[in-house]
C-alpha cells in the first residue's frame, strides 16, 4: 500500500502533503526532524491520509492535493477540524 498524507504544522498552521509506502515510519521521520523540507516547521500533526494500491495513483493524488484545487478540497473536508483547532 501507498499512503498520501497531510501534516499540519502547529507552528505556522500550514499543510504539508507527501506520500510514502510506510506511513508510520515516514510520520516518525517528520516528527524527529529527519525530513529537511519541513524540519523547521515542527511540531507537526497528521490530519489526513489516504491509502492507494499502487504508487502511481498515490503520486498523482499527492500532486493534486498540492494544487490550488487540492488545497481547497482539503480545507473543505477538514473544515470541522480547522474550526476546532483555532
Amino acid at each position: 500500500m501507498y499512503y498520501v498524507y497531510v501534516l499540519r504544522s502547529l507552528k505556522d498552521k500550514d499543510f504539508y502533503v507527501g506520500y510514502s509506502d510506510d506511513l508510520k515510519i515516514r510520520i516518525k521521520q517528520h516528527k524527529d526532524g529527519l525530513v529537511q523540507s519541513i524540519k523547521n516547521r515542527r511540531p507537526l500533526e497528521l490530519v489526513y491520509y489516504e491509502a492507494h494500491r499502487n504508487r502511481k495513483d498515490a503520486m498523482a493524488r499527492e500532486r493534486f492535493l498540492k494544487t490550488g484545487w487540492g488545497r481547497n478540497y482539503l480545507k473543505r473536508i477538514l473544515a470541522n477540524y480547522l474550526q476546532e483547532a483555532r
